[in-house]
């Protein structure tokens, strides 16, 4: 391996050396550099095919904080690039490394450090797997709000790095309101705690929830405490038929305030993305001749209360045109729904091999516009785009899919222009490229769709101040400047 810098970046290449030093620290089987099979799982994230993939020069898994500051301070001197990493179930290639360098994987850093049921908080370390939090206190009636479709397999250090959202979060909100102190390494190695167990805390600047949300290119985060909440004894959930997607997603709006009741999700599905997920789970549920659909959740704690509220809801949609509700009161049966929801994503990356993923995010008042502008595109492009997701909160997910004569070089060209089309009518409806899921490298040349240059700029100097080597997570997020190296 050689010392020269590579091409046109301004970053050092990993030498022979750097790679002794790490294996010095963290022992040799906590350092992979050599087989690329070993290396390739880090090269990608959920991204389906290969197009956003960059293979990494060295993979290492440090065990402490301790251990993650040193190898930090080794890629600042060195100004080798260096990739965060949690789960790598990421849809917006956050965690690869685009620039090479080195990965630095947080799966070992896996327990639950604190639990204080007293204070309602846990204080976790990165590598936790984001249900087992809830696992951990269910006994003691709390539970963690934040609730991302993949909580089985993702990371709470990966939620809090996208600011992640999820199902729940019409009622509860997204990570950032549930993260009360950070424990971080910056960019230059120092370990650095930000607020703590502390519900109000104006003792300077507000630095959790700049971190919250980051990417992973403001430092490397190796203890979180969450808030917890009271855990809800009831839940039930609606799956309505509508005749139409417009009929079904201009009821969204007006449920709580018409109803009277508050969700505590409200996704919306279309017909497509419904009969793709039954067929890749082989289910034998049927949604009739409905054009889309509503599932709507509610919970609480008082079972009568809660009944009142589901025939409320369900009264308001019938009204508002559903031609069935269907109720699923156990937790057998809303599992059965919600498993569908949340196959729908897999179900698309297996049937469309050639796909993109979209994650905008509007008011939600302005769904069915984007919903029907979406569906024009498709017509003119001669391509379909089913959309489903968090359309209570406006977090709606399309997955633009190739048209069936489409080769890899169509797609390449056309791909650009429609995603612009798209984040054009995002823009026009006072919206954003990503809700959720984060910009990472796949969106990072769209952000001025729908952001200011001054905005940029204003991005461009906290990331200077704070990595001024840019050694953190480079080529995410933030577009360079005309010029720029990177």
């Amino acid at each position: 391996m050689s010392e020269q810098k590579t091409d046109g970046t301004g970053y050092n290449q990993i030498s022979e050396s750097d790679v002794q030093e790490l294996i010095t620290l963290l022992g040799e089987k906590y350092v992979l550099f050599r087989d690329r099979e070993e290396l390739e799982p880090y090269s990608h994230d959920e991204i389906p095919g290969t197009d956003y993939r960059a293979m990494p020069d060295v993979v290492v898994r440090p065990g402490t904080a301790e251990e993650i500051s040193a190898i930090v301070k080794l890629a600042n001197r060195r100004r080798i690039p260096i990739t965060p990493r949690g789960a790598g179930s990421g849809l917006s290639g956050g965690a690869v490394p685009v620039c090479g360098g080195i990965v630095l994987g947080t799966d070992r850093l896996n327990r639950i450090l604190d639990f204080d049921p007293a204070n309602m908080m846990i204080t976790v370390e990165p590598g936790v797997i984001t249900n087992e939090i809830n696992d951990y206190v269910k006994a003691s009636g709390l539970f963690y709000a934040g609730y991302p479709m993949s909580l089985e397999t993702c990371f709470i250090g990966g939620n809090v790095a996208e600011n992640a959202g999820g199902g729940k979060a019409v009622k509860y909100g997204v990570t950032s309101r549930y993260v009360l102190g950070l424990e971080v390494v910056t960019p230059t190695g120092e370990l650095v705690t930000l607020g703590g167990k502390l519900v109000k805390d104006v003792t300077g600047y507000n630095m959790v929830p700049l971190f919250v949300g980051s990417e992973g290119t403001l430092g490397i985060f190796t203890k979180i405490i969450l808030k917890l909440v009271p855990r809800p004894r009831f839940q039930v959930d609606l799956l309505c038929l509508f005749p139409t997607g417009e009929a079904a997603i201009a009821a969204v709006a007006k449920l709580p305030t018409i109803s009277g009741v508050q969700p505590t999700s409200i996704e919306y599905i279309d017909r497509l993305a419904f009969n793709e997920a039954c067929r890749y789970l082989n289910e034998s549920l049927t949604c009739g001749d409905c054009g889309a659909m509503l599932l709507v959740t509610l919970d609480g704690f008082d079972r009568d209360r809660l009944t009142e509220d589901y025939d409320a809801a369900g009264a308001f949609c019938q009204a508002a045109g559903a031609t069935e509700v269907y109720v699923a009161d156990s937790a057998a049966t809303s599992e059965r729904l919600w498993r569908l929801r949340r196959a729908i994503p897999e179900a698309f990356s297996l049937r469309y091999p050639t796909q993109s993923g979209e994650d905008v995010v509007v008011p939600p008042a302005s769904i069915p516009r984007v919903i029907r502008e979406f569906s024009a595109i498709a017509e003119r492009y001669g391509i379909c785009i089913p959309c489903y997701g968090h359309a209570g909160d406006g977090n709606v997910h399309a997955r633009i899919c190739a048209g069936p004569e489409w080769d890899h070089a169509t797609w390449k060209q056309q791909l650009p222009v429609i995603l612009r089309e798209l984040y054009a009518v995002v823009r026009d409806c006072g919206g954003r490229i990503s809700g959720e899921h984060g910009i990472g490298h796949k969106r990072i040349h769209y952000m001025s769709c729908v952001v200011s240059e001054e905005y940029l700029d204003l991005l461009r100097t906290i990331k200077q101040a704070l990595d001024p080597n840019g050694i953190m997570n480079p080529g995410k997020v933030i577009p360079p400047r005309n010029g720029d190296a990177r």
